[in-house]
Protein backbone atom coordinates (compact mmCIF):
# COMPACT_ATOMS: atom_id res chain seq x y z
CA UNK A 1 0.00 0.00 0.00
CA UNK A 2 1.36 3.41 -0.95
CA UNK A 3 1.50 5.88 1.85
CA UNK A 4 0.60 9.52 1.86
CA UNK A 5 2.84 12.43 2.69
CA UNK A 6 2.21 13.79 6.17
CA UNK A 7 3.12 17.21 7.51
CA UNK A 8 6.14 17.51 9.77
CA UNK A 9 5.35 19.11 13.10
CA UNK A 10 6.92 22.44 14.01
CA UNK A 11 10.21 22.27 15.91
CA UNK A 12 8.55 23.57 19.09
CA UNK A 13 5.70 21.02 19.06
CA UNK A 14 5.55 19.29 22.48
CA UNK A 15 5.26 15.84 20.83
CA UNK A 16 8.96 16.11 19.94
CA UNK A 17 9.83 16.25 23.66
CA UNK A 18 7.59 13.42 24.89
CA UNK A 19 8.51 9.79 25.36
CA UNK A 20 6.43 7.96 22.75
CA UNK A 21 4.00 5.18 23.69
CA UNK A 22 4.53 1.58 22.61
CA UNK A 23 2.99 0.75 19.26
CA UNK A 24 0.28 -1.89 19.25
CA UNK A 25 -0.47 -4.52 16.66
CA UNK A 26 -2.85 -3.04 14.14
CA UNK A 27 -3.36 -2.05 10.56
CA UNK A 28 -2.92 1.53 11.73
CA UNK A 29 0.77 0.79 12.42
CA UNK A 30 1.30 -0.52 8.88
CA UNK A 31 -0.53 2.51 7.47
CA UNK A 32 1.62 4.88 9.53
CA UNK A 33 4.79 3.13 8.37
CA UNK A 34 3.71 3.56 4.73
CA UNK A 35 3.00 7.24 5.42
CA UNK A 36 6.39 7.68 7.12
CA UNK A 37 8.17 6.20 4.10
CA UNK A 38 6.23 8.49 1.75
CA UNK A 39 6.99 11.52 3.92
CA UNK A 40 10.66 10.63 4.31
CA UNK A 41 11.02 10.29 0.54
CA UNK A 42 9.19 13.56 -0.12
CA UNK A 43 11.33 15.42 2.42
CA UNK A 44 14.62 13.89 1.23
CA UNK A 45 15.51 12.31 4.57
CA UNK A 46 17.22 9.02 5.44
CA UNK A 47 15.06 8.33 8.51
CA UNK A 48 11.83 9.53 10.06
CA UNK A 49 10.20 8.86 13.43
CA UNK A 50 6.48 8.94 14.18
CA UNK A 51 6.73 11.91 16.60
CA UNK A 52 8.09 14.04 13.74
CA UNK A 53 4.65 13.81 12.11
CA UNK A 54 2.79 14.33 15.38
CA UNK A 55 2.25 10.69 16.36
CA UNK A 56 3.54 9.70 19.79
CA UNK A 57 4.17 6.07 18.85
CA UNK A 58 7.41 4.09 19.17
CA UNK A 59 8.21 3.49 15.55
CA UNK A 60 10.46 4.88 12.87
CA UNK A 61 11.60 4.13 9.36
CA UNK A 62 15.06 4.22 7.81
CA UNK A 63 16.06 4.31 4.17
CA UNK A 64 19.76 3.52 4.56
CA UNK A 65 20.66 -0.01 3.53
CA UNK A 66 17.17 -0.54 2.10
CA UNK A 67 13.78 0.44 3.50
CA UNK A 68 13.29 -0.76 7.05
CA UNK A 69 10.63 -0.17 9.68
CA UNK A 70 11.39 -0.45 13.39
CA UNK A 71 8.42 -0.94 15.72
CA UNK A 72 9.07 -0.61 19.47
CA UNK A 73 12.85 -0.55 18.95
CA UNK A 74 15.46 -0.80 21.67
CA UNK A 75 19.24 -0.58 21.50
CA UNK A 76 20.61 -3.62 23.32
CA UNK A 77 24.30 -3.23 22.53
CA UNK A 78 26.74 -0.40 21.80
CA UNK A 79 30.38 -0.42 20.78
CA UNK A 80 32.91 1.34 22.95
CA UNK A 81 34.24 2.99 19.83
CA UNK A 82 32.58 6.37 19.29
CA UNK A 83 32.55 8.51 16.17
CA UNK A 84 31.77 12.17 15.67
CA UNK A 85 29.41 12.88 12.79
CA UNK A 86 27.60 15.95 11.60
CA UNK A 87 23.85 15.53 12.03
CA UNK A 88 20.86 17.41 10.77
CA UNK A 89 17.18 16.76 11.25
CA UNK A 90 13.99 17.27 9.28
CA UNK A 91 12.45 18.61 12.51
CA UNK A 92 15.17 21.27 12.84
CA UNK A 93 15.64 22.48 9.27
CA UNK A 94 18.93 24.14 8.37
CA UNK A 95 20.60 23.28 11.70
CA UNK A 96 23.69 21.08 11.78
CA UNK A 97 25.92 19.94 14.58
CA UNK A 98 28.53 17.35 15.44
CA UNK A 99 27.27 14.53 17.63
CA UNK A 100 29.37 11.73 19.08
CA UNK A 101 27.69 8.33 19.10
CA UNK A 102 28.71 4.67 19.21
CA UNK A 103 30.01 3.47 15.85
CA UNK A 104 28.19 0.12 16.09
CA UNK A 105 24.96 -0.87 17.79
CA UNK A 106 22.66 -3.83 18.17
CA UNK A 107 18.98 -3.00 17.89
CA UNK A 108 15.93 -5.14 18.66
CA UNK A 109 12.54 -4.31 17.26
CA UNK A 110 9.41 -5.82 15.83
CA UNK A 111 8.97 -6.01 12.08
CA UNK A 112 5.66 -5.22 10.43
CA UNK A 113 4.93 -8.95 10.15
CA UNK A 114 5.09 -9.18 13.95
CA UNK A 115 8.42 -11.03 14.06
CA UNK A 116 11.15 -9.92 16.42
CA UNK A 117 14.31 -8.75 14.70
CA UNK A 118 17.79 -8.09 16.00
CA UNK A 119 20.30 -6.29 13.83
CA UNK A 120 23.96 -5.46 14.34
CA UNK A 121 24.69 -2.31 12.35
CA UNK A 122 27.43 0.26 12.02
CA UNK A 123 28.35 3.55 10.41
CA UNK A 124 25.49 5.51 8.81
CA UNK A 125 22.68 3.06 9.59
CA UNK A 126 23.77 2.92 13.24
CA UNK A 127 23.74 6.72 13.27
CA UNK A 128 20.27 6.93 11.72
CA UNK A 129 18.82 4.37 14.14
CA UNK A 130 20.26 6.16 17.17
CA UNK A 131 19.01 9.54 15.92
CA UNK A 132 15.49 8.27 15.21
CA UNK A 133 15.30 6.32 18.46
CA UNK A 134 16.19 9.54 20.26
CA UNK A 135 13.05 11.07 18.72
CA UNK A 136 11.03 8.31 20.41
CA UNK A 137 12.51 9.38 23.74
CA UNK A 138 11.90 13.11 23.27
CA UNK A 139 15.55 13.86 22.49
CA UNK A 140 16.74 16.09 19.63
CA UNK A 141 20.27 15.94 18.25
CA UNK A 142 21.41 19.27 19.83
CA UNK A 143 20.72 17.63 23.22
CA UNK A 144 23.56 15.22 22.38
CA UNK A 145 26.06 17.90 21.40
CA UNK A 146 28.95 18.61 23.74
CA UNK A 147 29.20 22.25 22.70
CA UNK A 148 26.05 24.02 21.52
CA UNK A 149 28.17 26.94 20.34
CA UNK A 150 29.12 24.67 17.43
CA UNK A 151 25.50 24.29 16.32
CA UNK A 152 25.31 26.06 13.00
CA UNK A 153 22.68 27.29 10.61
CA UNK A 154 23.17 26.78 6.89
CA UNK A 155 21.54 28.49 3.93
CA UNK A 156 18.32 27.15 2.43
CA UNK A 157 20.25 26.27 -0.77
CA UNK A 158 22.84 24.22 1.14
CA UNK A 159 20.05 22.54 3.16
CA UNK A 160 18.22 21.53 -0.02
CA UNK A 161 21.48 20.34 -1.59
CA UNK A 162 22.22 18.10 1.40
CA UNK A 163 18.77 16.53 1.31
CA UNK A 164 19.00 15.96 -2.43
CA UNK A 165 22.23 14.04 -1.77
CA UNK A 166 20.55 12.08 1.06
CA UNK A 167 17.59 11.26 -1.17
CA UNK A 168 19.94 10.03 -3.89
CA UNK A 169 21.80 7.86 -1.37
CA UNK A 170 18.54 6.48 0.00
CA UNK A 171 17.13 5.76 -3.47
CA UNK A 172 20.31 3.94 -4.54
CA UNK A 173 20.00 1.66 -1.50
CA UNK A 174 16.26 0.97 -1.76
Amino acid sequence: MAGKRLNLVASDDPVLRKVAQRAGKSDAVADLVADLFATMAAEGGVGLAAPQVGRSVRLFVAGVGGPQAFVNPKIVGRSREQIMWEEGCLSLPRLLGDVQRPKRITVRATALDGKRIELKVDELLARVIQHELDHLDGILFPDRMKDLRKLRTISEDEWQSRFEKDAKLRNEEM
